[in-house]
């Protein structure tokens, strides 16, 4: 802001290009994972999210950040999340909402630690320094591609007789077919657009109370130490047998949990308020970030996931893209940072009963000994015992279509 003389909504745009990005070419990178696999993706991925930060730390204007760490950057993490999310997918399934939370505050844990690393490293070294160590950084990416070791089938398993399947499409759009898919599709879009403004603009607001660059940086420290916690308990919480059926309202909770949180957030005047704040967002968000693509894990299933997940990060691309510059344009018209919290959590809130009551009428109720027999295991018991091979093996399609798990009825 400082140097290229510009205010926070012109600032705000990094970050929603960024995210834009990560969400926006989630169909492109169905595509490549279905052509290429997820390690080789992920690995592209990395070199690139990496040349993005290290080419914008020679910058000259403001336009080309919005190319380099907004573009480039973001280009490259969604080659790295989109893959991550799908391999996950494909591993597990008993324990799979447990490893989704796991493998979700890995976010959080990297937030304690980027935030005060990010106030040393521009102090130290500058932001364009911090950009360019940042750059190196994200070559661990490529590490963590190198570990996506892809399935392989179980040892001495015969090929399979009679008509072969059809091969996998490169990017399935029958998911639209799904009312379940739509209603989910729909809220998360619209939550999207106020789930990343109260962090973007939390230090700020502390700052405008008058409180110390390292102590306003702090609280993105608190909220990602909470978040460390939320995001596996909330995992363990939806793999229970009797909570895993209900997980798409147990996501409705969290979206409601955190609209009022940004609401109340908005009251907050003084540092200690504000800490309280990222205490309950906190919370709130590792729910949400555990619990949004286990559900979309469980609305369309394995084989349709890799196309899905493209598919609703597409839609929310624009909604990400609208998001924090458009809380920096009314901050910049009002100056008051109140009014930035309470529309994000007015539009957190209207996803969270879009969602609730998208289910509670557009989805119909199946009976429940349909329910209940797909979750009893297969009557053959030629099943090979490790629990990778036997998820990939156990939902076998039905007319072309993927059976439906529990979770997506009502």
């Amino acid at each position: 802001m400082h140097e290229f003389r510009i205010g926070y909504s012109d600032t705000a745009w990094i970050s929603s290009i960024l995210l834009a990005m990560l969400y926006g070419t989630g169909p492109l990178c169905s595509v490549c994972v279905n052509r290429f696999g997820c390690r080789p993706v992920m690995l592209a991925g990395g070199l690139l999210a990496s040349l993005g930060m290290v080419a914008a730390s020679f910058c000259r204007s403001v336009i080309q950040l919005y190319l380099t760490a907004g573009v480039l950057t973001g280009l490259g993490l969604a080659l790295n999340f989109q893959p991550s999310l799908i391999m996950l997918n494909r591993y597990f399934n008993k324990r799979r909402p447990m490893a989704n939370g796991l493998a979700a505050a890995g976010s959080p844990v990297f937030l304690c630690a980027l935030s005060p690393l990010g106030q040393l490293l521009q102090d130290q070294y500058g932001w364009r320094g911090g950009f360019l160590i940042l750059g190196g950084l994200l070559l661990n990416c490529c590490v963590c591609a190198a570990l996506m070791r892809p399935l392989e089938a179980p040892a001495g398993s015969a090929p399979a007789s009679g008509p072969q399947r059809p091969s996998r499409r490169l990017l399935d759009l029958s998911v639209f077919r799904d009312r379940g898919f739509v209603v989910y599709a729909a809220a998360a879009s619209v939550m999207v657009l106020g789930l990343f403004v109260p962090p973007v603009f939390v230090v700020s607001y502390a700052k405008d109370l008058g409180v110390p660059d390292t102590r306003a940086a702090f609280l993105l420290t608190v909220l990602g130490l909470v978040d460390i916690f939320a995001r596996p308990a909330a995992g363990f919480v939806t793999g229970l047998p009797k909570v895993r059926p209900y997980s798409v309202y147990l996501f409705s909770f969290a979206m409601f949990f955190n609209g009022f949180t940004d609401l109340t957030g908005s009251t907050a005047s003084d540092y200690g308020g504000l800490v309280v704040f990222c205490i309950f967002f906190g919370i709130s968000y590792g729910m949400v970030g555990a619990l949004q693509f286990e559900v979309l894990m469980a609305i369309v299933g394995t084989q349709k996931f890799s196309s899905a997940i493209g598919l609703v990060l597409l839609l929310e691309a624009i909604a990400v893209l609208i998001g924090p510059p458009s809380g920096g344009k009314l901050l910049d018209a009002t100056h008051v940072y109140q009014y930035v919290f309470i529309l994000a959590g007015t539009e957190v809130l209207a996803a969270s009963l879009v969602l609730v009551l998208g289910n509670f009428f557009c989805i119909r109720r199946r009976p429940a000994a349909a329910v209940e027999g797909e979750h009893k295991p297969p009557a053959d018991g030629g099943v090979d015992s490790r629990e990778v091979e036997h998820f990939l093996k156990a939902e076998p399609e039905k007319n072309g279509e993927v059976a439906h798990t529990p979770e997506t009825s009502v």
